[in-house]
């Protein structure tokens, strides 16, 4: 999923996204520059497609990833979701999952704010998308059993966790 071909250890000054977007070329990620302070990309994992977005706020200094895939759970599973959601994020530190019920998606969002000039290094945006990707693969089946297995949460949790160290 995630390989090392080239390292890029003098980033200079480069804008955030450029940065993001050497890195995505030399994964090989597909992705689209939306603009200048966007990118969009695909990123394979073993359970799904996972859509990965960064952006730049030069406002707040903040490089800005949101991770999603489409779920559509019945709504009777919603409040097992959130549940569930509440356990996953308990257990993330780096960024969170919520779900945007109007768009349909699971979304694992993270902020690396730098502030004061700071520049991101190419380690800390392989990281982020790592960690985003790893999260999502992580928790997927945590989702699945208590939207469509009418598992309760902490079982599927258990689960998932099991699962995820069964494949390591």
């Amino acid at each position: 999923m995630l390989h090392h071909r080239q390292q890029f250890s003098d980033t200079g000054d480069l804008h955030p996204i450029d940065l993001v977007e050497t890195v995505a070329e030399s994964q090989d990620w597909d992705f689209d520059r939306v603009g200048e302070d966007q990118i969009a990309m695909v990123v394979e994992g073993q359970w799904r497609s996972y859509s990965v977005t960064l952006a730049w706020s030069p406002t707040d200094e903040t490089l800005r990833l949101i991770c999603c895939f489409e779920m559509e759970p019945p709504e009777t599973s919603l409040p097992r979701l959130y549940e569930v959601l509440n356990l996953a994020n308990d257990e993330c530190w780096a960024g969170s999952f919520t779900y945007w019920a109007g768009q349909k998606m699971m979304v694992y969002r993270y902020g690396l704010v730098l502030a004061g000039g700071v520049c991101a290094q190419t380690e800390q945006i392989n990281q982020m998308v790592a960690e985003a990707i790893l999260a999502g693969e992580r928790y997927y089946p945590a989702f699945q059993l208590v939207c469509w297995g009418g598992r309760a949460p902490e079982v599927a949790m258990q689960i998932a966790m099991a699962e995820a160290y069964g494949h390591a």
